[in-house]
């Protein structure tokens, strides 16, 4: 079984307040730890390198 990591910090998303959507740009799967989600922490998609908050 894998689990899914945080796209911005890559910490294991075990954790309530996690959320997955589509990159705007090529609808790749972006992951978001609470953590991340609540500091606006940047990510960027490994598939195309869109940046977003």
């Amino acid at each position: 079984m894998s689990v899914d990591k945080c796209t911005s910090c890559k910490a294991p998303l075990s954790e309530p307040g996690w959320t997955k959507f589509e990159c705007p740009k090529c609808r790749e799967t972006i992951y978001r730890c609470h953590r991340c989600r609540h500091q606006s922490v940047p990510y960027t998609c490994q598939k195309c390198g869109f940046e977003g908050p």
